[in-house]
């Protein structure tokens, strides 16, 4: 992973530089030791002068004031959905490229809602000044989708989301280990974050609910690949749950194909030949994704490939990736570094 693109930026700003998701991508640019001369970190007011380790710095954390953005060529919004509402267009307004991580903007016709290894040419003649980056669920059922799209097409979609609690944010993330502890010890506990306990539990039910049952997050995930895949008759039923893991969201996912696959083999070294995802199958040697493994890499992996045999043309499989970094942070850099990219060939 690399991002030459990026080499030449002057400043950036974090908005929500306290968060998983913004703590994440700081680490991200200070791995590729990527020289940006002006960084600006905003958060609460909470977190007003905690100082945060960017690019080989210690930075003191701001929050958002009138002018802040001024002059400031990039901006990236990992924050709650009334902070993005009222200051992404502020930032756009002072001249910032601006990728947000909120689901805001993602089902807006006129924003790109990008994973670069699916459809990054969507920013070829890209012009605009707001991107959107998916669902940290949605990323990776994605990138495994797309191949098969590329090569068989695709009818139906039945996905199964088993997520962690860094999705939640920082305070679920917390939640769960003061669960665990106090639960070991045989201490009382608080819930706060979520309506039930997460730690040794499951909570199948993330987001709000609408009249037919289906979870706001359920919806998200629907939308966005149909967005994403341009594929907007693409038949997507998601269930989405809340496990007591603390980083990696994994999916099970049933596809049904709009062609004939000749072998199982023959769709893992398609999947396994696709930018991004790396095949771990060997199920009877135990070899098959986990949060392990995908805790702290780029990739996004794929395993328990097979055949469904009720369906003609159907696949299952296993999907696993770290949602802060791929699912958000990393995702949003390979976003900025594709804008760059196209945008110094003209």
């Amino acid at each position: 992973m690399s991002f030459n693109f990026l080499e030449g930026i002057h400043s950036i700003a974090v908005v929500g530089a306290t968060g998983l998701v913004g703590r994440e991508f700081l680490e991200i640019l200070a791995e590729h030791k990527l020289k940006i001369p002006k960084v600006l970190l905003f958060a609460s007011e909470d977190s007003r002068g905690e100082m945060v380790e960017a690019l080989g710095s210690e930075l003191s954390v701001s929050v958002l004031s009138e002018g802040c953005f001024d002059g400031v060529e990039v901006a990236f919004f990992s924050v709650p959905a009334d902070i993005t509402i009222k200051w992404a267009p502020i930032a756009e307004k002072a001249g910032c490229l601006v990728v947000d991580d909120s689901s805001v903007f993602r089902m807006d016709k006129t924003v790109p809602l990008v994973i670069p290894e699916v459809n990054g040419a969507s920013l070829r003649n890209f012009e605009g000044k707001l991107v959107a980056t998916p669902n940290c669920s949605t990323t990776p059922i994605a990138m495994v989708l797309k191949p098969l799209q590329d090569s068989y097409g695709l009818k139906r979609v039945v996905v199964t989301t088993l997520q962690s609690v860094s999705g939640a944010g920082k305070e679920a993330f917390n939640e769960l280990s003061e669960q665990t502890v106090n639960l070991m010890n045989g201490q009382e506990f608080d819930v706060k974050v979520f309506a039930h306990r997460i730690a040794f539990n499951c909570l199948p039910l993330i987001g709000e609910v609408d009249e037919n049952g289906d979870s706001s997050e359920e919806l998200k995930i629907a939308r966005e690949l149909r967005k994403i895949l341009s594929e907007p008759k693409l038949e997507v039923s998601a269930t989405t749950v809340r496990v007591p893991t603390f980083c990696g969201h994994g999916a099970s996912v049933n596809v049904e194909l709009g062609s004939v696959f000749n072998s199982v083999e023959e769709v893992r070294e398609l999947l396994d030949g696709f930018k991004g995802l790396k095949v771990l199958d060997m199920p009877a040697g135990h070899i098959y994704p986990t949060n392990i493994e995908a805790t702290g890499s780029d990739e996004v992996y794929v395993g328990r490939i097979r055949q469904d045999h009720s369906r003609a043309n159907s696949l299952n499989f296993w999907v696993m990736a770290d949602n802060i970094r791929k699912g958000a942070a990393l995702n949003a850099l390979q976003i900025l570094d594709t804008v760059y990219k196209y945008r110094r060939m003209v």
